[in-house]
């Protein structure tokens, strides 16, 4: 049987989340999956409601849309909010716990992580919490390799920041490996 995995990556406009839907479909493709990645926004660019969608597969993507997605990451109150209740029963949600305090009840599995705090003290800059993120998701769901999502962020970003980004990614991956705090569902 080929494997489908659903992605909703939701937060608030300015946190990047856009760009990680995009570098994980990327990354997907790199490896030879069908990947389709789609897009939306709040009213507002900074600050207002903001969520990536993606969809990964072996095979053929029959419906272009996330239904009803096996991982959700929140990185905002309000996403946690909308997006928390609609995830796969036994799937993933993934918490920014810098940001959310309360966690909406969900029958997936739940996993908190304070991103954005130690994309800021541990990375310098909070602004890459969207990378640390994209490791965590990989790091947990196996989705895509190391590799190809290195490779994938390296196409992506600006020009002089590679070092700072590989090292939101390789926090990422190292919070999937020790820093999880299960909450229960």
């Amino acid at each position: 049987m080929e494997e489908t995995l659903e992605f909703r990556l939701s937060g608030s406009g300015g946190q990047g989340l856009i760009l990680a839907g995009v570098i994980l479909a990327e990354a997907a493709i790199r490896e030879g999956k069908n990947a389709v990645q789609a897009q939306s926004y709040g009213p507002e660019a900074r600050g207002g409601a903001s969520k990536a969608e993606v969809i990964i597969s072996e095979g053929e993507i029959d419906y272009p849309k996330v239904v009803l997605p096996d991982v959700v990451l929140a990185m905002s109150q309000d996403a946690a909010d909308k997006y928390a209740v609609r995830v796969k029963k036994g799937g993933l949600l993934i918490i920014d716990n810098t940001y959310v305090k309360n966690i909406p009840a969900t029958s997936a599995r739940v996993y908190a992580f304070p991103i954005s705090r130690l994309a800021r003290e541990k990375v310098g800059k909070e602004m890459v919490a969207n990378i640390v993120a994209l490791g965590i998701l990989a790091g947990l769901t196996g989705a895509v390799s190391r590799r190809t999502l290195e490779e994938a962020v390296l196409s992506r970003i600006p020009r002089g920041t590679e070092s700072l980004n590989l090292k939101a990614l390789e926090l990422g991956f190292e919070m999937a490996r020790t820093f999880t705090v299960k909450v229960p569902a």
